[in-house]
């Protein structure tokens, strides 16, 4: 947004200051309280709406964590067709609990995926049903001061800056900055691959953490695209030309990333979470019909494929493929990153 357009939007910016402010105030003064539980809660989020790569940080942790311990995640499970408490099980579909946590399921079976908007009461639900659990990981839920995690982690994208952004609607923050001092981990994200080190140092005295707080960085790693529909996968080629279908805050780095991997790219845009109807699945196999190329795929994301997936009557026989992304942790620090998880894990299980 530029800033003849931002200024527009500065009264509302202040209003919607005040309310947060007045917010943040009465659960630092202990007038609005935060509940507590006896296990190891870690907290997955941003001060932004969304772009920061929230749900492949909380894959990354399922990932390091569920081979030694019970884990379970809980999300709100935006824009499920779903209300209260739900626990994925085999019968789920991606309405039942939305597209990130529908993600989750699909990758980690091993694991208790529930989704329920009150996270004070969807805490102990999932101990209820599964008393077994022994580590909850909440999903973009920095903002929901309901509840009290023991380890926050706050992730902001190495472009947009929380530090230099602004509180809706003139900007994108859903938060006030000074939020960011309850993180006990801040996570850089979305960074180029060679960030150099004056870069790193820039960028900390820019964010300007606490001395308790500790500051990562992580750039997108993509992984080899696979069929939504078949057990296959293959790699991109220069010669490929793909139609992009995106439903996602920010499709630039996979835009970039097509950019300089293939012969020809058209994208298909569509609004973050995007519910896709067979108006959409037409308009998809109409692009991709005026494709005139030999080698030509469907190219979506892990979080589309959640729900282009239920249309697999319309698109089964098309080349669509999926192409999964990771956190890569950068300046040697992975390890660094694990050993403070397990730390506060080990510290809140004892």
């Amino acid at each position: 947004m530029d800033k003849k357009h931002r200024k527009i939007f500065w009264p509302f910016s202040f209003l919607y200051h005040g309310i947060i402010h007045l917010r943040n105030l009465a659960f630092d003064k202990k007038i609005f309280r935060s509940a507590s539980f006896d296990l190891p809660v870690i907290c997955i989020g941003n001060l932004s709406v969304g772009g920061t790569g929230k749900s492949p940080m909380v894959e990354y942790l399922v990932k390091i964590l569920y081979e030694r311990y019970k884990v379970a995640t809980l999300s709100r499970g935006y824009k499920r067709k779903t209300k209260g408490f739900y626990i994925a099980d085999e019968n789920t579909t991606t309405p039942d609990i939305g597209d990130e946590p529908m993600q989750f399921y699909r990758k980690f079976r091993d694991i208790t995926v529930a989704v329920d908007e009150d996270r004070v009461m969807g805490i102990p639900k999932i101990l209820n049903d599964r008393p077994e659990t022994e580590i909850i990981i909440l999903d973009d839920a920095f903002q929901h001061r309901q509840v009290a995690a023991g380890l926050n982690i706050l992730l902001t994208a190495c472009n947009n800056l929380y530090t230099k952004d602004f509180l809706l609607p003139a900007g994108s923050l859903r938060d006030e900055k000074k939020s960011s001092r309850r993180a006990d981990i801040i996570i850089v994200t979305k960074c180029n691959k060679n960030l150099s080190q004056q870069q790193r140092q820039n960028i900390i005295e820019e964010l300007n953490p606490g001395n308790t707080q500790k500051v990562f960085f992580t750039t997108v790693k993509y992984g080899t695209p696979y069929s939504l529909f078949q057990d296959e996968s293959r790699d991109l080629n220069i010669d490929d030309s793909v139609l992009l279908i995106t439903g996602i805050a920010d499709p630039k780095l996979i835009e970039m990333l097509l950019d300089s991997k293939v012969l020809l790219k058209k994208t298909l845009r569509f609004k973050d979470h995007h519910l896709y109807n067979e108006s959409d699945i037409k308009k998809i196999k109409e692009e991709f019909s005026k494709m005139n190329s030999s080698r030509k795929i469907i190219l979506t994301t892990e979080k589309d494929a959640t729900r282009l997936s239920s249309f697999k009557n319309h698109l089964k026989d098309l080349p669509v493929f999926v192409l999964p992304m990771a956190h890569q942790f950068l300046f040697d620090e992975e390890m660094s990153f694990q050993r403070e998880v397990s730390r506060y894990v080990e510290e809140a299980k004892n």
